[in-house]
């Protein structure tokens, strides 16, 4: 008998991986995981009744909304809870904000598919599938966060859907109570009303609706809104008027300790030795604690009764630590790095058309190099976190953009099932990618094993946190093109250079190696409209010692000024006017062109003795258009206006739209005339608001928005107006001065 073949170690993982290929296709041929209702049911108190995982109802007709994003100054929770009052037909008054529980339903499905490398262009087949697939995929994940200006994005679809099945629930239950067909019946204003004019409130069909079965799901036709696409007021300013709002360093559970750390000032130093007996003796000192290098950073903490006592004993404690492999990192040789990379790697092509090696002969080149440095968060809350461990269970305290790995990094941390970890979510300070991170969490929770089940809350001074951030990255940029006889762009090629945010990202949080493209590097570079015949857009990933994180508007936040200052340039090497040249680039891209055209038009024209300058740019789905109207008092920079146009898709709420508008600007702004986080000798120099100023109220611009009408989807809104300022500023200072400006923050020579 003949010996049976060996199957090869070969054939058996391709044999595996067929299986597991058909296991995908077959999985992603299945619809969506539900998002309606959640592993269990919301908590009812008082009469109140769930009727999905987003809606309850209480006995006097009030309808509590679940808030499955951080509210971190930007308003999105008047937003959210408008999508289920439309679809319910309640007024405003009648619905209340409830923090979301750990559950997958309320995790972002949107932000995901965001981060695959397509072309806004591109609506091929491929980038259709590819982005279903991720976002069934994201759905089974459940990340729960809040970011890429994805939140009405994300929210749009599961919880007008819950709006519309509970009041179909209540129309149901009212109609069977009357003995009536539920055609006859209507909602309004918080209640069922029949033809004949009876009328039920939604507090007493509650009950009943719960065992109701929903008709067929019927969204609002878009004609019919009543409240989405008006501005409303938001929900949340009386009570941070009044101080009943509660953010993470406000958290006072009983029997408190706060704490103070030292991390360690270098970048990739160890902790070597420190000295607890020498302040063991001060006042309200109760303990000193290695943090063990929870959160990524060597530190030691003291722990004390009050805070200024923790600061003033840890300002005391002798501690020493040991350099590292960075301690001679500097500005310049992270430049220099930067530089030797675009110099010898071709990187990582993410947009090509035409071919730009065909481009030969006679022609005028362009040339310029842009650079753009690290940046800080510096959000008005110090970075803070409450931690208790008790009888095997762990109580957070903290203001967080991302619950679910906030979870996660203090059930690592202490060595816990995710399920014996309770997070409890407030407002937060301000966030701008910052608290998307989670190593405060993990190190308050490695201080808090060490505290003998009193609960500690650790507060940062705002030197350890210039110091010790996840900073926007230093990136540079070269762009090189050809003009014909005529002055029109046949070629275009852009390549830049800058560590990975995403790489590190998914490292820290997921500690999933760092491999392959990463979209935000190159998002805003690779993504423009413009209609050059020949395009090549590339980008190099360098690896960063410094440590890297998302800065709102993330790669769209400097790669937007290196490529709208260099269309600039092009206009004026063409000799064109610089808006007449983007409209001529824009004849396939009518949305862009209204926009560029509804900013300018608004902005009208400058008044003596200032400059306008334009730029055009999309990202997170939004179109924005500035005109920054400048002028110059000696060497000191100042925007006395900027007309911002937007569009966005259907604005849900114009009022928080404008607002947001506003809040980028400024935001850009201060980094566009400011900000700037360097190092030498390992370590990040700023320490303070004195050397990282931000935009005082009297340098803060007049904004004028203007929100484009779309019948399209929400787009993202909360990023999109910062990554134009910068390059709108930067052109008018050349219309001003005929000095281009190629580096951040703006500064005349």
């Amino acid at each position: 008998m003949a010996e049976p073949k060996k199957k090869s170690r070969r054939r058996f993982i391709l044999g595996g991986l067929s299986v597991a290929g058909a296991l995908v296709v077959g999985w992603g041929m299945l619809p969506p995981r539900q998002r309606l209702n959640a592993s269990r049911p919301l908590p009812v108190e008082n009469g109140e009744v769930a009727l999905n995982g987003w809606i309850k109802i209480g006995a006097d007709g009030i309808v509590s909304v679940v808030m499955h994003k951080s509210e971190m100054g930007q308003g999105i929770h008047a937003a959210l809870q408008m999508l289920v009052a439309e679809e319910m037909d309640l007024p405003m008054s009648m619905v209340r904000p409830m923090h979301a529980s750990m559950d997958k339903i309320y995790g972002n499905v949107a932000v995901f598919p965001e981060s695959l490398p397509f072309h806004p262009d591109n609506q091929g087949k491929i980038k259709q599938g590819a982005q279903w697939m991720v976002a069934k995929l994201a759905r089974e994940l459940g990340v729960q966060m809040t970011g890429g200006s994805s939140s009405i994005k994300d929210a749009w679809g599961p919880m007008r859907e819950a709006g519309a099945i509970a009041r179909s629930m209540l129309l149901v239950a009212a109609a069977k109570e009357w003995g009536a067909s539920p055609d006859q019946c209507r909602t309004r204003d918080g209640a069922v009303h029949h033809a004949d004019g009876r009328r039920l409130g939604y507090g007493d069909l509650a009950a009943k609706a719960a065992y109701a079965e929903p008709q067929e799901l019927r969204l609002k036709d878009p004609g019919d809104f009543k409240l989405i696409g008006k501005s409303q007021p938001r929900t949340d300013t009386i009570f941070k008027v009044n101080g009943e709002a509660k953010y993470g360093i406000d958290a006072r559970p009983a029997d408190l300790l706060y704490a103070a750390v030292r991390m360690c000032p270098q970048i990739g130093g160890t902790l070597k030795k420190f000295d607890a007996d020498a302040v063991k003796s001060m006042r309200d000192v109760v303990q000193v604690v290695d943090c063990n290098g929870a959160g990524g950073v060597p530190a030691v903490a003291v722990l004390a009764n009050s805070y200024w006592s923790a600061k003033l004993a840890m300002e005391a404690l002798p501690v020493e630590w040991n350099p590292g492999a960075h301690a001679g990192l500097s500005s310049m040789e992270i430049d220099n790095g930067l530089r030797r990379q675009l110099d010898s790697e071709e990187g990582f092509a993410y947009y090509t058309s035409g071919d730009v090696s065909s481009v030969d002969g006679q022609f005028k080149i362009v040339e310029a190099e842009y650079r753009a440095p690290f940046l800080a968060h510096a959000a008005m809350e110090p970075i803070n976190c409450t931690a208790q461990l008790v009888d095997g269970k762990l109580h957070i305290w903290t203001s967080t953009q991302a619950p679910t790995f906030a979870v996660e990094a203090a059930a690592k941390t202490a060595k816990l099932k995710i399920e014996d970890v309770t997070l409890h979510m407030s407002y937060l300070g301000g966030g701008f990618g910052r608290r998307l991170e989670v190593d405060m969490v993990a190190q308050a929770t490695a201080i808090a094993m060490q505290a003998k089940g009193r609960p500690v809350q650790v507060i940062w001074s705002r030197e350890d946190d210039f110091a010790h951030d996840m900073y926007r990255p230093a990136a540079l940029a070269r762009f090189t093109a050809k003009l014909d006889k005529d002055n029109r762009v046949v070629s275009y090629v852009n390549k830049s250079a800058s560590g990975s945010v995403t790489h590190q990202f998914l490292q820290r949080n997921l500690g999933l190696p760092p491999a392959g493209p990463d979209k935000a590097t190159a998002e805003g570079e690779f993504d423009l409209p413009y209609e050059f015949p020949h395009q090549h857009i590339a980008h190099v990933i360098v690896e960063s010692a410094v440590p890297l994180g998302n800065w709102r508007s993330v790669g769209h936040s400097h790669n937007a000024f290196f490529k709208e200052s260099f269309i600039d340039e092009l206009a004026v090497a063409a000799g064109k006017d610089t808006v007449e040249f983007r409209r001529s680039l824009l004849t396939r891209h009518p949305r862009h062109l209204a926009v560029l055209n509804a900013a300018v038009e608004k902005a009208g024209r400058p008044e003596a003795g200032r400059a306008l300058g334009v730029a055009l740019h999309q990202s997170f789905g939004s179109i924005v258009a500035q005109v920054a109207e400048v002028s110059l008092q000696g060497k000191e920079i100042r925007v006395h206006k900027v007309t911002c146009a937007i569009d966005c898709g259907l604005a849900v709420n114009p009022n928080i739209i404008a607002q947001q508008m506003e809040s980028a600007v400024v935001f850009g702004l201060c980094a566009a005339l400011h900000g700037e986080i360097t190092l030498q000798d390992g370590r990040v120099q700023q320490s303070n608001f004195h050397d990282y100023p931000v935009l005082r109220m009297l340098q803060a611009p007049q904004v004028d928005t203007i929100i484009m009408p779309s019948a399209l989807p929400p787009a993202g809104v909360g990023e999109p107006a910062t990554p134009p300022i910068a390059p709108a500023v930067a052109n008018a200072l050349f219309s001003l001065t005929g000095q281009r400006l190629r580096s951040l923050p703006l500064r005349l020579g």
